[in-house]
């Protein structure tokens, strides 16, 4: 049985703003959304249908409905925030698409791009491009008509999408294998001489449409894409937490898609931290654990990254010492770089966060602390 989330950590999480709903205020993303649907609609021609849902999802919806297969490594819970048994915090936007294809199906119309996004729970590494909480967007063109929708249609709908939102920008795209979709593929663009992922899609799958009750008579497209990478594309916005930012001269920014103007950068600290791990623990891992340890102050974290990792086995006697270590887990040499956006960390702020993000990462039994406390 999974494990669930406490009472707290779902109020936690349910707590954070959904910056692509308007309902809590103007926000860039909304813009960013909108003009993609407007591109897409005025190229099609066809009827928009939003559907946002609620953050906390079935499984069903999540995984099953989707095509996951029951013994996919995402079902887990070190990936899955479940709140119950059936229930959990939804891990993409793509969890929004069954409830929306079965509503077509209650109400049908022959041409329409459905519309589903939202702040989504993952987990994920911590640096200036990745967040626990990232905004997605799912795209579907669900259609009933003689020929079915083909690659041909999916590129035009890549081209549209991607010279509505960066025009100018060049993209390619690589196969990719979804549950979700047949002839997927990922999406990436250039920017700088750097090819930077945008979007994922592909054919609606069948037997998706099939589950939400959409015969063999219909067809469509399947995209999905990360909102927050956009918007910093976009604006020229070099670290994601800056989205969030109360700073009045950099949230006022957030209101429009016009180039970002850098507000006076705080200087960055860095604590270097030797631990003890589990042997399978990744960046991703340790990412969730710093951020459950620290909550609201997690925004003080730029980056936690990984120098070196050292099997156990391969450590000298001191050194497993002095780690409280055991054979079965890892060394792993962390960087941690500290750095608030709105003011400047003192030297104990900074190791008192050292010291917490320690705590939550280091599984030896001997500790070093930076503080006495």
């Amino acid at each position: 049985m999974p494990a669930h989330l406490s009472t707290e950590q779902l109020a936690r999480d349910l707590s954070v703003r959904d910056l692509t709903d308007p309902a809590a205020g103007p926000h860039a993303l909304q813009l960013v959304l909108d003009r993609a649907v407007d591109a897409l609609a005025e190229r099609w021609g066809c009827e928009v249908r939003l559907y946002r849902g609620e953050r906390t999802v079935t499984v069903e919806d999540n995984y099953d409905n989707l095509g996951y297969p029951a013994d996919d490594v995402t079902r887990e819970a070190r990936y899955t925030r479940y709140v119950d048994d059936r229930n959990m915090l939804r891990s993409h936007s793509s969890a929004l698409v069954p409830a929306a294809l079965r509503a077509l199906a209650a109400d049908p119309v022959d041409d329409v791009l459905l519309v589903c996004p939202g702040l989504v729970h993952r987990r994920d590494s911590i640096d200036r491009l990745h967040t626990g909480t990232p905004h997605q967007l799912d795209l579907w063109r669900i259609t009933r008509r003689p020929a079915p929708t083909t690659t041909t249609d999916l590129d035009e709908m890549v081209t549209t999408l991607v010279d509505g939102l960066l025009p100018g920008a060049r993209h390619r795209h690589e196969d990719r294998v979804h549950p979700y979709t047949l002839a997927g593929r990922q999406v990436d663009v250039d920017r700088d001489g750097d090819w930077i992922e945008v979007a994922e899609c592909g054919l609606a799958h069948p037997q998706v449409l099939g589950r939400a009750g959409l015969d063999a008579s219909w067809s469509g497209l399947a995209l999905g894409m990360g909102l927050d990478r956009m918007l910093m594309l976009l604006k020229g916005i070099p670290d994601i937490r800056i989205l969030r930012s109360a700073e009045p001269s950099v949230a006022a920014q957030m209101t429009d898609l016009a180039p970002y103007r850098p507000v006076s950068a705080m200087p960055p600290v860095r604590r270097d931290l030797s631990v003890a791990v589990d042997r399978d623990d990744v960046a991703e891992d340790l990412g969730d654990r710093v951020r459950d340890a620290l909550g609201p102050d997690a925004d003080c974290v730029e980056t936690v990254g990984i120098l070196a990792e050292t099997p156990c086995t391969e450590l000298p006697p001191q050194a497993l010492e002095r780690l409280g270590a055991r054979p079965e887990q890892k060394n792993v040499l962390l960087t941690v770089v500290l750095r608030h956006l709105d003011r400047t960390l003192t030297d104990h702020d900074a190791n008192l966060l050292r010291d917490r993000i320690y705590a939550a990462v280091h599984q030896g039994s001997a500790h070093q602390w930076a503080t006495d406390g």
